[in-house]
């Protein structure tokens, strides 16, 4: 059962251009699909025209994994655009005959309720190629608005391989729709103090039990917990050979850029894992993922309360002892480099234990690790 009210449905023909796909005026971050048969076949590899190089490693097509109960490939224009119909094509080889015979074409404004293409009584299935090489221009009767475009490929020749164009008009800005969807992202876009900050996190994990976990690293000189955000399939378990990474912010308090996007790129994978996006499901599948917001949270609340026209530069720069974070750090030109490692670390994991060297400008900062 599809909700029919998410796009709008404009009631004349139009004749508008391709978007880009193969001129690639349309950007490599604008094109998803469901899955790939392997790396040279991925997404890509989906723009009308290309062509497989020699040693067929980037392959002339996107190729699904047909291992997948649902196959799909996506186009985000990033703005509004009336869509008129889409150009298809099989894939480049000289070997196989790989080719979508037919296909539903789906539209939304937001990425997560999606629209197929109907008349009122049914989905429209449309009519693909019969071979491989031949492009084949499919008009839809009615443009549509809408931000993404979906290919819904139902049946195919050989393997599920197609390159692909799509033609539509983009709208200004200020066009005015009957969407009920607007088209948001739903992300938090301000500035947080310690607890909307805490709060936010909080959130994050209830949103995403099974792939979150929130732990803390240490505490301020006033007390403040340091939160870190660990996103994992298996949060909380290391996986011998899974590599993964930290992302800090904060060092500085008032520089509030790090701290905010570090919140964002949080609920960011939270809320696509949780929509299938296919990209951040093999991230989070196979990356262990740490996030720490903010490492020096006095001087951010300091700079916070006190607000830019009561302060300068310096206000909420280091921590309360005087100590600038931001250099903190080992010297990696001096023989301290090697320094024997004290036991500060409180909890080692097996086959995860990184010494940290005791020339840290201040010793305190150290053992808060």
């Amino acid at each position: 059962m599809h909700d029919y009210e998410h796009v709008k449905i404009i009631s004349c023909l139009l004749e508008c251009p391709p978007l880009g796909m193969e001129s690639h005026r349309v950007e490599d971050d604008q094109i998803l699909a469901s899955s790939m048969s392997h790396h040279g076949y991925s997404a890509l590899r989906g723009r009308l025209n290309i062509s497989a190089d020699e040693d067929d490693v980037y392959g002339g097509a996107w190729c699904a994994d047909t291992e997948e109960k649902e196959h799909w490939f996506q186009v985000n224009a990033r703005r509004e655009v009336e869509f008129t119909g889409i150009i298809t094509q099989g894939r480049s080889s000289d070997t196989h005959d790989d080719f979508v015979s037919s296909y539903f074409v789906a539209f939304s404004n937001d990425s997560r309720d999606w629209t197929v293409l109907h008349d009122g009584y049914a989905e429209w299935l449309f009519y693909g190629n019969v071979d491989k090489d031949t492009p084949v221009m499919t008009e839809f009767s009615y443009p549509v608005v809408a931000r993404y475009i979906r290919i819904l490929p139902q049946s195919w020749n050989g393997s599920l391989c197609m390159r692909l164009e799509v033609l539509g008009c983009p709208l200004p800005t200020n066009y005015p729709t009957e969407n009920d969807v607007p088209p948001t992202d739903d992300l938090d876009y301000r500035h947080h103090n310690y607890k909307e900050m805490r709060q936010m996190m909080k959130v994050i994990n209830e949103e995403c039990p099974n792939i979150t976990r929130i732990y803390n690293i240490g505490k301020s000189s006033q007390g403040l917990k340091m939160y870190a955000m660990e996103i994992s399939d298996n949060p909380g378990e290391h996986e011998t050979g899974e590599p993964e990474f930290r992302y800090t912010a904060g060092l500085h308090g008032n520089e509030v850029l790090g701290r905010e996007l570090l919140l964002l790129l949080m609920q960011f994978l939270c809320k696509e894992y949780n929509d299938d996006n296919p990209r951040v499901r093999r991230l989070v599948g196979s990356i262990r993922i740490h996030l720490v917001p903010s490492l020096n949270p006095d001087a951010y609340e300091l700079a916070y309360e006190m607000g830019s026209e009561m302060g300068n530069w310096a206000l909420g720069h280091w921590t309360e002892e005087g100590y600038d974070i931001f250099q903190n750090f080992p010297d990696l030109n001096s023989i301290l480099w090697g320094a024997e490692d004290r036991g500060w670390v409180p909890r080692v994991v097996p086959n995860h234990h990184v010494p940290i060297p005791e020339n840290f400008l201040n010793g305190s900062v150290s053992k808060m690790f």
